[in-house]
């Protein structure tokens, strides 16, 4: 298992749709349940939470060509009788909170000043609002809807989550205790597909995952490139995978650096730049990755990388192995 620092031209710039919470409306647990079923499948759609969107149209579109069924981006009669498996599946789970869920350690607000996040113990999360989130692949907005705004989260404390707890933990045994308490932390199942090879469509938005018979068995919604910074078109392949990287800032390497910044270095967790894994590109400084900003990932430009929410992107690092073919199309 790899661990590395790494140095990269892939944070976020600029968010495009953004959305109040007090213009949202109401979570549909209808548009809930497919969400937690889709993500179970493996054609995500990012965050959970209960809103239709591009990413759960791409995500229901993804799974029906897996199917073979046409790709409607609906759930018309052919798809619900494919996902008539899952009916009973709660779309909607209670937990009870236990003292290491709440006990951190916590860093408090993420300043987003790389000179001040060097400073901080690790880059990891601000709360247990935000760590909790990231487990049940959801946002805190969400979990204060599912909840209410009385929402308290101490141990003893039963809390409603979207149902994404992992099938399988039987990670490997190669893996560090740290990664596997990360994978355990994002409910990312230990029985992954092996990809053959995997094609980032910039069109679509998407990042999808082929086995050796060139069948489609995941799909993620990416963020990918820019103006500035776009996404390098072509046949690449995955190098290596660091777990929990430390990340390396270099102003130089940023056209929107700001005057003064300074080489800094900042340590893993989950609100790193990269998020929780790099995967290395055959082409310097390019990897994907995971964010600190799951809610951002289709509503944001990048520099140039290819950005996943962390549980995806912890989902892909064990599909993946050094070698495994990387398309990168319009």
């Amino acid at each position: 298992m790899k661990t590395l620092s790494v140095a990269a031209v892939c944070l976020a710039f600029a968010t495009a749709y953004p959305v109040s919470a007090a213009t949202k409306p109401a979570i549909d647990p209808n548009i809930m349940k497919l969400q937690v079923m889709l993500d179970r499948l493996g054609f995500t759609p990012g965050v959970i939470d209960g809103h239709k969107g591009r990413s759960l149209t791409m995500a229901l579109k993804g799974f029906q060509t897996a199917r073979d069924v046409p790709a409607s981006g609906e759930t018309d009669a052919a798809t619900g009788q494919l996902l008539d498996a899952y009916k009973t599946l709660p779309a909607i789970i209670d937990v009870t909170l236990t003292p290491e869920d709440v006990a951190g350690p916590f860093v408090g607000p993420i300043p987003r000043d790389p000179a001040k996040e060097a400073k901080l113990p690790a880059m990891g999360y601000a709360d247990a609002m935000e760590a909790l989130a990231e487990r049940y692949h959801t946002t805190p907005a969400t979990l204060t809807a599912l909840n209410g705004p009385t929402l308290s989260l101490v141990a003893g404390a039963t809390i409603k989550v979207p149902n994404v707890r992992p099938a399988a933990s039987a990670y490997p045994e190669s893996f560090k205790p740290e990664w596997r308490a990360t994978l355990a932390q994002l409910s990312v199942s230990s029985d992954q597909p092996k990809a053959a090879k995997i094609v980032v469509d910039k069109s679509d938005g998407v990042l999808r995952v082929y086995d050796e018979g060139d069948k489609l068995i995941a799909q993620f919604p990416a963020t990918m490139g820019s103006k500035h910074d776009p996404l390098p078109i072509g046949n690449w392949k995955i190098q290596g995978t660091s777990y929990l990287p430390i990340y390396n800032y270099n102003p130089k390497l940023f056209w929107d650096a700001k005057a003064g910044e300074t080489k800094q270095t900042l340590k893993p967790g989950p609100n790193s730049p990269v998020g929780v894994v790099w995967m290395d590109l055959n082409k310097e400084h390019y990897g994907i990755h995971g964010t600190p900003t799951p809610e951002t990932i289709g509503r944001t430009e990048s520099h140039g990388c290819i950005r996943l929410t962390n549980w995806d992107a912890a989902r892909l690092s064990m599909m993946v192995k050094p070698g495994t073919p990387a398309v990168f199309q319009p």
